[in-house]
């Protein structure tokens, strides 16, 4: 029986002809039979794709033959079963496509060379981050994805900025509201850690003295240490699973209709609304609205 896989993966290079690696990629990728998103753009590659392992293995093989990914770093999951057709369940399609920024921070200037992102963080292994939070009492982790991702798991005592997408966190940084962090260590956190690649930099130019990136991102360090560790909840990712919860985690989400603890997430029902919300399975059948909130889902912050 086929094992099926989930391979999550980036790496900040600069390409002289983005176009041509997007049509690379989807042709390999069409070929081995995989499904799933990958992101081209002068600063490099970011993906996830799902499929049969030994078409993961060759498709990871083949693209970092290319001089630019050599040194990609995969991170791997299970997958869902595979369906009739021997493809991804986790993806319903294959999407390449070329954009002006792997992560769309509105900053398509990033400086970008062979080692990667140019004035970047310091790099933190899940156990240097361990480490750093125990030695020192006034380390900060600070949430570099949106409020929805943070609602169903986080860092125990995380900073999540009040961002809806992306492209918020330039002006969230530029508010003030934050300043008061500055002299602190931070460590910046994302799912995968590509988000906070380019964060981590922008914190840096912005006056932040001491910043670290975890290397690798969540799900690195969900592998090392599942729940036994800083981390509380689920982790949401973005296939078919929706979210991931380790093994003996409690649910830190809170049903926006009636409160009940939950890491269950449900599109609004509103179909031009784009927005996400926390919702128990016992709310699931009810029409949801992103006015409808019973209680803030995030709690408390530092």
């Amino acid at each position: 029986m086929a094992i099926s896989k989930i391979l999550l993966f980036y790496r900040f290079a600069p390409l002289a002809d983005p176009e041509a690696v997007r049509l690379w990629q989807l042709e390999l990728c069409t070929r081995l039979g995989l499904r799933g998103r990958i992101i081209v753009a002068p600063h490099g590659i970011n993906g996830t794709l799902g499929g049969d392992i030994d078409a993961s293995k060759a498709y990871l093989k083949a693209t970092r033959q290319f001089g630019p990914f050599h040194d990609l770093d995969p991170k791997w999951s299970e997958g869902s079963p595979l369906d009739a057709d021997g493809a991804s369940a986790d993806f319903p399609r294959l999407s390449v496509k070329t954009r002006p920024e792997l992560v769309a921070f509105g900053h398509p200037e990033l400086a970008v060379d062979g080692d990667g992102v140019v004035g970047g963080g310091s790099r933190l292994t899940p156990e240097q981050v361990d480490e750093l939070a125990a030695a020192r009492d006034d380390v900060v982790f600070f949430d570099g994805r949106n409020r929805i991702e943070a609602a169903v798991g986080r860092f125990d005592g995380a900073v999540v900025p009040d961002v809806d997408n992306t492209a918020d966190f330039v002006a969230e940084l530029d508010s003030g509201g934050y300043d008061h962090l500055k002299g602190r260590p931070v460590i910046t956190y994302c799912t995968g850690g590509v988000r906070c690649e380019v964060l981590s930099a922008l914190m840096i130019q912005r006056g932040f003295s001491e910043v670290y990136q975890l290397d690798g991102g969540i799900a690195r360090y969900l592998e090392r240490f599942g729940s036994g560790s800083r981390w509380r909840g689920a982790l949401t990712v973005f296939d078919a699973r929706e979210v991931v919860e380790p093994e003996g985690a409690e649910p830190i989400g809170v049903c926006h209709r009636c409160g009940a603890p939950s890491s269950r997430l449900q599109n609004c029902s509103d179909l031009a609304c784009r927005t996400r919300l926390v919702t128990c399975s016992g709310c699931a059948g009810r029409n949801i609205a992103c006015g409808d909130h019973a209680a803030n889902s995030l709690g408390s912050h530092e």
